[in-house]
């Protein structure tokens, strides 16, 4: 099917799909997100596809999920959603992030995601759950909103880097940059920002060069015994907890901030103290 919000090619047995919203820094709504699961599912599809990449079109891979403010909201479907109160209750549209994510972990094929720039937020979550993650050595990536909205929606972190970095990253939502994130278990291989995109289409065609269904097999016998190890009920009680601290007392103090002093004072209320995101210095650079 044609793609609004993505590009899809085949070269030498490797699917890339470009998420291709370059003007909102391929911010994942839920247009986008519903063409991606559609082009994964195509890719798994093709006999001849073995290994499938996703990366960003632009200055970054994504900076996560598309929160612009507009009613309908581009983040969610226009029918078809349980109330909003509803949804404050049961967790709805976290869950639905999370099922999303889970056609990756449950593609027969591996799954890359190839990142350069910034990758927050929803973008890393997306990152997190393909099966490896390239980075460029100068790409942030981090989760700034548990510092004053809510725990992540996709709990990946205690799966993807050791206790302490986990919770260092779960305190400060500080970013780091591709090299650290290799460092810390985050990402599997960083590489110049130049030669991301050769290294990772090396990788995959090695990788494709394998029949697929022992590729199939080898995914599935990982996955599994993550799953024996609870993955999957970790992910599920994550949800509970994205819900849950949403109703802490200050829960809303960015919101207030942001409606009363504007989103540039609630993003240095959030940031200052970190001197990094919105309050990083520019070095002439206001962008």
């Amino acid at each position: 099917m044609p793609y609004d919000n993505l590009l899809y090619d085949i070269e030498d047995k490797v699917a890339t799909i470009t998420l291709n919203r370059p003007e909102k820094v391929n911010a994942l709504s839920w247009a986008l997100r519903q063409e991606l699961y559609d082009a994964l599912k195509t890719a798994e599809r093709d006999q001849g596809v073995g290994c499938i990449i996703i990366k960003g079109a632009g200055r970054a891979f994504s900076a996560g999920y598309d929160l612009t403010p507009a009613d309908p909201s581009p983040n969610r479907p226009v029918e078809g959603y349980v109330s909003p109160d509803l949804d404050k209750l049961t967790g709805q549209y976290a869950r639905d992030l999370v099922k999303g994510w889970w056609v990756i972990w449950e593609l027969n094929k591996p799954v890359i995601a190839q990142v350069h720039g910034w990758c927050l937020a929803g973008a890393s979550e997306l990152a997190s759950m393909c099966d490896i993650l390239f980075v460029a050595d100068d790409a942030m990536l981090g989760y700034p909103p548990v510092r004053a909205l809510s725990t992540p929606d996709t709990m990946y972190f205690p799966w993807k880097m050791h206790m302490s970095w986990a919770k260092y990253m779960m305190f400060t939502g500080k970013p780091v940059p591709g090299k650290q994130a290799v460092e810390i278990g985050w990402a599997t291989k960083s590489f110049p920002a130049d030669e991301l995109d050769e290294q990772t289409k090396e990788e995959a065609k090695a990788i494709a060069s394998i029949s697929v269904d022992m590729l199939a097999s080898s995914k599935k016998a990982v996955n599994r015994a993550y799953e024996i190890m609870g993955i999957r009920t970790a992910m599920e009680v994550g949800v509970d907890w994205q819900v849950l601290s949403t109703y802490r007392n200050s829960a809303g103090e960015f919101g207030r901030i942001s409606q009363d002093e504007g989103l540039r004072a609630a993003l240095k209320w959030r940031d200052g103290p970190f001197s990094d995101y919105s309050a990083r210095p520019r070095d002439g650079d206001d962008s």
